[in-house]
């Protein structure tokens, strides 16, 4: 009919409108990343011990906006120590909160600030009950948990081996504190900008090991997309790296007959892993910063040879908007000492702890930090 057609003329005339404007910008239109086409492997199904459940909705909110993005958790006895979002270096004793050492500089807050203000990431407790922290824009430091007193051990402002640290992220400590292994998980990218560095597939990540006696550096693994969270095994044989990128936990000898060598520990896991922690039974605990959904639609996997609609995204949206698409999946997977799964904790929508970046277990509890949530979530092992 006369009005059907007036209606398909007048609809794709609007549609042409649109589309060619829209087109023109985004082909004139700068990209912040030159995304590199990532091959992963079909996620792993969500069944046997990692059927989807609800376990981590029993978890309890301690602290609640009291805290600003707690992203790891340590414990001296019953004492907890965190670093925040804004730069803070906590102590929580008692149920009191106490801000015991600031490594950057005020102003905090906005997103801008974080190279002044400072990161605190990775934290360990040293042998002497010191505290070891993985700054994100300063680099690695020793701070008194009494005094607040702080040393720097290495600074992002040296380069190592002609490439500089910009995302210094995690560390693991031997039990003597002689040897300390740390991740920087880009040369290119810094943490405000984690997002770029993700869908770029970025590889220039790095292990690194520094000694506490000769102060001396070294490279021990190159070419890693996105190494995050490391952790020594029990016998200190080797370390765990999780290349967030690549959904896998790669493993590096330091000592024993394959000294110097490099191998797959777990590959092809059904989230984005974030930090790695020991857990009680000889395994360790992963934290996923997001998860990748089998049966389901994975945006990291639809995504990850797609260069061209990476670009498309990020000539049209900022990071800040593009998060706000990421679901709210939370997932901690433990693993068995040979990198097997034996359980899962699920929070399908995030309801009761969002974006888990670390899970570490301290007298029958779980406590799991957060990048972005105001909170730390206490899970009881006994009742899951």
């Amino acid at each position: 009919t006369y009005s059907s057609k007036v209606f398909r003329v007048t609809f794709l005339t609007l549609a042409v409108s649109v589309a060619v404007p829209l087109l023109g910008v985004t082909v004139l239109l700068d990209c912040p990343i030159d995304p590199q086409p990532i091959s992963l492997k079909e996620p792993p199904l969500l069944t046997g011990v990692l059927e989807p459940n609800t376990k981590l909705r029993k978890a309890e909110r301690l602290w609640e906006n009291q805290l600003v993005g707690p992203e790891s958790i340590v414990n001296i006895g019953d004492v907890l120590f965190t670093g925040t979002a804004d730069g803070k270096i906590i102590k929580i004793e008692d149920g009191e909160i106490q801000t015991i050492a600031r490594i950057g500089h005020g102003p905090c807050g906005g997103r801008g600030d974080e190279p002044t203000c400072g990161r605190p990431l990775g934290m360990r407790v040293g042998p002497n009950n010191t505290l070891f922290v993985a700054d994100a824009y300063y680099g690695l430091y020793e701070v008194d948990p009494d005094t607040g007193e702080t040393k720097m051990l290495v600074s992002t402002k040296t380069p190592i081996e002609g490439q500089k640290l910009s995302f210094v992220n995690d560390l693991t400590v031997t039990r003597d504190g002689r040897k300390i292994y740390f991740t920087d998980s880009s040369s290119k990218w810094q943490r405000q900008d984690y997002l770029f560095l993700l869908m770029e597939g970025t590889d220039d990540g790095r292990l690194l090991e520094y000694d506490t006696v000769t102060k001396e550096v070294k490279v021990l693994m190159v070419g890693l997309r996105f190494p995050n969270g490391v952790q020594l095994s029990p016998a200190e044989d080797f370390v765990l790296v999780q290349e967030t990128t690549m959904a896998r936990i790669r493993r590096y000898y330091v000592s024993g007959l394959m000294k110097g060598g490099a191998d797959m520990f777990v590959e092809n896991m059904p989230g984005l892993p974030d930090n790695i922690r020991l857990s009680s039974s000889g395994g360790y605990w992963v934290a996923m910063a997001a998860v990748r959904p089998n049966p389901g639609f994975s945006w990291l996997d639809f995504l990850s040879e797609k260069t061209w609609i990476k670009r498309m995204i990020f000539k049209l949206l900022s990071q800040e908007t593009v998060t706000k698409f990421v679901p709210k999946y939370s997932l901690v997977v433990e693993l068995s000492e040979t990198g097997s799964y034996k359980r899962s904790f699920h929070d399908p929508t995030g309801v009761t702890v969002a974006y888990v970046s670390e899970a570490h277990e301290h007298n029958g509890h779980l406590y799991l930090g957060s990048f972005r949530s105001p909170y730390i979530g206490r899970l009881d092992l006994q009742h899951v």
